[in-house]
């Protein structure tokens, strides 16, 4: 039987470790376990984007996390403009290595524009749940 959660976190710095917070919350009632610290990462990189990129001033994004016949799958969504770009950057860049670290470690990942804003969904293939 699938299930999920979601949760909404205001644009503030704060929101990305209580994004992982409530991921790592949801996968241990779950009773996911493995790759559990993947997973987490990528709920935080994704969040930090939402945070620095796609969410308006005074606006919230979206964590949605759903189990499925043994697929666990993060969903954010932002109401912001524009569509993120995975790209690999050099040993020197400071940043914008983490959507590329997302579609590495996850076994699917897409970016899907809604009426206003956009969803960035990774998928996770699990033996739990």
């Amino acid at each position: 039987m699938p299930v999920s959660r979601q949760q909404r976190f205001p644009q503030a710095r704060a929101s990305v470790r209580a994004a992982r917070q409530f991921a790592g919350d949801a996968l241990a009632e779950w009773g996911v376990s493995e790759r559990r610290d993947d997973i987490r990462l990528c709920v935080s990189e994704l969040a930090a984007n939402a945070v620095l990129h796609g969410v308006p001033e005074g606006r919230e994004f979206c964590v949605r996390l759903s189990l499925d016949e043994g697929v666990l799958w993060i969903e954010v969504r932002d109401s912001g403009p524009g569509r993120p770009v995975a790209e690999r950057v050099g040993p020197e860049a400071q940043r914008g290595r983490g959507l590329w670290l997302v579609t590495t470690l996850a076994d699917e990942f897409h970016i899907r524009g809604e009426g206003v804003g956009k969803s960035a969904r990774a998928g996770f293939k699990t033996l739990s749940g």
